[in-house]
């Protein structure tokens, strides 16, 4: 700058009056920065110019060299892999893939799956893409129990958790312990587990000989004591009573097993039910009564038989048919067994045994009745001229609690009360006197309340009422027990009370103290 002008600046800074401008003299620099001086402001954003958008031959060039840019990375990754031996290339191609021509498919496989989002969510695009980027949650192989510390619980200074120690090492429990216990307490104080909390699942397949089906009696839930549960002996039908006074009979399908009838017997605790021979006629006894009630299943009447002349017993609870159909026979107090006709429900005759009737049943035939005693003893006695035939010791029983016969008149099962099942040969209890079991099954600790034979001979079913899951079948005639029936760790089977297989031995039911009448198929026999 001249020293003149800057003199003259200086003394207009002095005054605050602006330096004057020579008249038509115009600056040399444009709107901006002044040589020399501080840059002007920029203009307002509302008085700006948009940015001119690129040409399209900006947009081919810039496509261009992309296209150039992969040519070259192609060129060097081909220069690269001539190098490479051919196991390492055999090797790149099991683990990545042929991806050579296409990297964004390796980048998308190494990535891994997107959760594939539902068509109809209500989030916007932008939202599902950027959930998509996220990688999948997975699953841990496995988890450490030890990592996890559990929460103990104090049972001492609670009152109410207090009464469910069983011992004094109890004193503090695991949140999951705890949880079993409150189960436990609460299905001892309902007698069980309710119908709605009951959670059963149906197999769906199965390598074992027998599958659970539903309840017989799901259709007429009850929470009383199943006492009889019996096929029918000509139609696909089962009947379920127990101690709720009621005599149900089913459809046998299967699946649903849909409820047909139900018989009401006022203040009548069922003991025991069973159909006649030709199935037209069901029987039942009470618990505390001597009336014999009879369901005429064609005319749909219910007969009681108050009182049978000749007949002086207080209560009639158990009983038996013939498997003719010809006879009706009721065991008795003080070691009596009383013969009724089956059609006129009238007496016959008497026998009597030495000591307490445990048990009783016909042989196959209907000629002749086993009779088992309190004192271990087994009586066979004939039918016709109600004469004592032969009389034995069941071998190491001490008292007994059920007996049984196969429908082909080979054998005679024997349960006593400490849990031994002796298998005998029909003749030699006939001729013996001291007769030798073919087989001693000792597969049960408690008393053998209940045998039965399923129609073909091949199967003995056999139970005890005083220990859960205390059922087993064995197989004849190698007199070998099935390894696979009960199944041990469903524990739905519970205190069984009374058994039946069905007139083909496809069906074997159950009924247990829960009210429950459990029904397995066997799928070794194809009808029911």
């Amino acid at each position: 700058m001249p020293p003149e002008r800057r003199r003259r600046m200086k003394l207009d800074r002095r005054t605050g009056a602006k330096p004057r401008r020579k008249p038509g003299m115009r600056p040399d620099w444009k709107a901006g920065a002044g040589p020399g001086g501080p840059p002007q402001k920029p203009a307002p954003s509302s008085q700006r110019k948009p940015p001119a958008r690129p040409s399209a031959a900006a947009a081919a060039i810039a496509v261009a060299a992309a296209e150039e840019e992969r040519r070259l990375r192609q060129r060097n990754r081909l220069r690269l892999g001539e190098d490479k031996p051919a196991v390492e290339r055999c090797l790149e191609e099991l683990v990545f893939g042929d991806v050579e021509n296409d990297e964004d498919a390796l980048l998308r496989r190494l990535r891994g799956p997107r959760v594939q989002e539902h068509e109809d969510s209500g989030d916007s695009e932008v939202e599902n893409e950027a959930k998509g980027n996220f990688p999948p949650q997975k699953k841990p192989v496995w988890v450490d129990e030890e990592d996890e510390d559990e929460e103990m619980v104090d049972m001492m200074n609670n009152r109410f958790r207090k009464d469910m120690m069983k011992n004094a090492s109890e004193s503090k429990l695991s949140k999951d312990n705890l949880k079993k216990r409150l189960k436990e307490e609460f299905q001892h104080a309902m007698g069980g587990v309710p119908a709605w909390a009951e959670t059963t699942k149906r197999k769906t397949s199965s390598d074992d000989e027998s599958e659970e089906d539903e309840h017989a009696n799901a259709e007429r839930p009850t929470v009383a004591r199943i006492s009889s549960v019996q096929f029918h002996p000509g139609a696909q039908i089962v009947m379920v009573a127990g101690l709720d006074n009621a005599v149900s009979l089913f459809q046998v399908d299967g699946k649903t097993n849909p409820k047909i009838q139900s018989i009401y017997l006022e203040r009548f605790p069922i003991f025991k039910a069973c159909f006649s021979a030709n199935g037209e006629e069901v029987l039942a006894t009470s618990t505390h009564s001597k009336v014999l009630y009879v369901y005429d299943m064609l005319a749909g009447k219910l007969i009681p038989v108050h009182q049978v002349r000749g007949l002086k017993e207080k209560i009639v609870r158990s009983f038996e048919v013939s498997p003719d159909g010809s006879f009706l026979l009721i065991n008795g107090i003080a070691g009596y067994l009383h013969l009724l006709a089956m059609k006129t429900k009238e007496l016959i005759g008497s026998m009597k045994i030495n000591g307490r009737v445990a048990a009783s049943t016909f042989s196959s035939d209907s000629k002749k009745v086993y009779a088992s005693s309190g004192d271990g003893e087994v009586y066979v006695w004939d039918v016709n001229s109600r004469k004592c035939l032969n009389r034995f010791v069941d071998e190491g029983s001490l008292y007994g609690l059920s007996i049984a016969t196969s429908r082909n008149g080979q054998y005679v099962a024997c349960g006593s009360n400490c849990g031994v099942v002796n298998i005998y040969n029909q003749d030699s209890c006939l001729q013996e006197t001291n007769p030798k079991p073919i087989k001693a099954i000792m597969n049960l600790v408690t008393g053998v309340t209940s045998l039965t034979f399923n129609p073909t001979t091949e199967i003995l079913a056999i139970a005890s009422e005083k220990m859960k899951e205390a059922v087993r079948l064995v197989h004849l005639p190698s007199c070998t027990v099935f390894s696979n029936f009960p199944v041990i760790k469903n524990k739905t089977i519970s205190h069984v009370h009374t058994m039946d297989f069905s007139p083909r031995s496809g069906y074997f039911a159950l009924g247990n103290e829960k009210g429950k009448a459990l029904m397995y198929r066997l799928h070794h026999y194809s009808d029911f």
